[in-house]
């Protein structure tokens, strides 16, 4: 009963945290039942995944009332992150543990300091079309026809004051994340938001409300290989779950009051703490 509400309550922490950041709760999920209560790697991973699908659940309608996440970039990326969730979860059960806690540090660290640097990319006001997508002066015939370019594409994924760039870049950057999320179980939201704000040019909280679309679709198509595989413990995701869907309410509903500045110092600080736990996990 007291492991129950303790997993509950920090879910709930979890869970708000989440929400906040559109990272679903699984880069402090993985690590409390690691590092907390003693769960084995993998088996933490599954668990996560069924809290990162109660995050997004719990979190996407809010930020979609309020006009704040861009569902068709959303709905794009998630397109080649689910194909990368299904590899990922294949290859997750032929890994060592320590491996997957060694990547999972990795990846914070490198996140970290990646935000740290750069700080806020916003995308300037007339920003021109990617690189990667040409435009339509590249056809040289002054009475062709018009060409669907990529340009009015371009225009009907971004915001009133910001164009979403390097679609390629972003595409494939999701397909990883999709196979970060099955492997360490953080919903692919640790990837998608530094994809989206630094090299995509979406701002960060506009980044973080589309990422909690994402992230349930992510983690469903990995929680099923893991559940066919028995890697899912029902014991300690109910609890577990429970606290992360009212904590990600609670987080979607004061997320327009935070400022975006302390968003991202949280942002930087949670990510080398849990990236120094996860590291004296992988080498024991």
């Amino acid at each position: 009963m007291i492991v129950g509400l303790l997993l509950a309550a920090g879910g709930f922490g979890a869970g708000i945290f989440g929400s906040l950041l559109g990272l679903g709760g699984g880069i402090l999920i993985v690590p409390l039942l690691t590092v907390g209560f003693g769960v084995p790697f993998r088996e933490a991973v599954g668990v996560s995944l069924v809290c990162v699908i109660v995050t997004s659940s719990a979190a996407a309608g809010v930020y979609l009332e309020r006009h704040v996440a861009n569902l068709r970039l959303g709905m794009l990326l998630e397109l080649f992150t689910a194909s990368g969730a299904l590899i990922g979860g294949l290859v997750a059960f032929l890994l060592p543990e320590r491996v997957l806690a060694g990547l999972f540090a990795l990846l914070l660290a490198y996140t970290a300091l990646t935000m740290l640097r750069r700080g806020r990319a916003a995308a300037p006001a007339g920003l021109p079309v990617a690189d990667d997508l040409g435009t339509a002066d590249d056809l040289g015939a002054a009475d062709a026809a018009p060409d669907p370019a990529p340009a009015p594409f371009a225009d009907t994924l971004g915001g009133p004051d910001y164009r979403p760039r390097r679609l390629g870049v972003g595409a494939a950057g999701s397909l990883g994340a999709g196979v970060v999320s099955a492997l360490l179980g953080v919903g692919g939201g640790i990837v998608k938001v530094p994809l989206m704000h630094l090299a995509m040019g979406v701002p960060l909280k506009v980044a973080t409300a589309t990422s909690n679309l994402m992230i349930g679709v992510t983690a469903a198509a990995s929680a099923v290989v893991y559940l066919l595989r028995g890697g899912i413990d029902p014991y300690v995701a109910g609890p577990t779950a429970v606290g992360v869907f009212a904590g990600a309410m609670v987080g979607a509903r004061i997320a327009s009051r935070i400022d975006v500045r302390l968003l991202r110092l949280l942002f930087v600080v949670v990510l080398a703490v849990t990236a120094v736990q996860m590291t004296l996990r992988a080498i024991g």
